[in-house]
């Protein structure tokens, strides 16, 4: 698992460090550090406790390189992390996104999925996104989505969210079988506390879907729990 995703780090730094003049104007980048109640994943509870989740990104001219790992602070463990890689672009009301994840995993084998995200923007920017398993997992994993954001207080935004998930035949984790899976919805806060850092706490819903989602959520997750209720803060440095 490490030499592996090692590699895969090392060949996105170099490609950066090549491509990426410094001082660009499409240059960006984030650092962020969460706190949650637990790890929520597709519907599946995977922690017992609480759990830290780091993360840094880069974008430059819509192509983007994207670390996140997971820490259980009850088994005090690294237990996951997570290489993105994507590029996004835009044609007239539509938005699209295309990329690769790379799962390195504590305690089962290692996985890829890659995934095209297509969205519209209207009222509620409602969004689909496709993920299919290219390693360990066979079949597609479909999420639709929307969305609204307001302003609530000076620069304090309020988002509302809400997603529903269809399984088609998915084996990683998940049982092969083709169904609705889960619906999550979300409320969060975006609040700016100095210059490029922002604070965003967060609370969110999930549950079954179908009844073959629920046997599913039950068998993976935690406490045997198919509806979880949990909910985070997260501190982002936008440089």
């Amino acid at each position: 698992m490490v030499k592996r995703l090692s590699v895969l780090i090392t060949a996105v730094a170099l490609v950066l460090g090549m491509s990426l003049p410094l001082g660009a104007a499409e240059t960006s980048g984030s650092a962020s550090v969460g706190l949650f109640s637990n790890y929520v994943w597709r519907g599946f509870k995977l922690s017992e406790s609480a759990v830290v989740q780091p993360s840094v990104g880069i974008t430059y001219d819509g192509f983007g390189a994207n670390l996140w790992a997971n820490y259980d602070t009850d088994t005090n463990e690294l237990n996951e992390t997570d290489l993105t890689l994507d590029y996004a672009f835009s044609y007239e009301k539509f938005s699209f996104d295309v990329g690769y994840i790379y799962y390195a995993l504590d305690g089962i084998d290692d996985t890829q999925e890659i995934y095209l995200s297509v969205g519209y923007d209207i009222l509620l920017s409602p969004t689909l996104t496709v993920y299919y398993d290219i390693d360990e997992g066979d079949g597609a994993f479909f999420v639709a989505s929307i969305g609204h954001s307001l302003e609530v207080s000076k620069g304090i935004d309020l988002s509302v969210g809400a997603s529903a998930s269809y399984n088609a035949n998915s084996e990683y984790s998940i049982g092969d079988y083709s169904a609705f899976h889960n619906g999550e919805l979300s409320v969060s806060l975006s609040i700016p506390l100095w210059k490029a850092v922002t604070l965003e706490p967060l609370v969110a819903f999930t549950f079954p879907l179908s009844d073959k989602a629920e046997e599913a959520i039950e068998a993976v997750s935690y406490d045997e729990d198919s509806s979880i209720f949990y909910g985070g803060v997260t501190l982002t440095l936008s440089f």
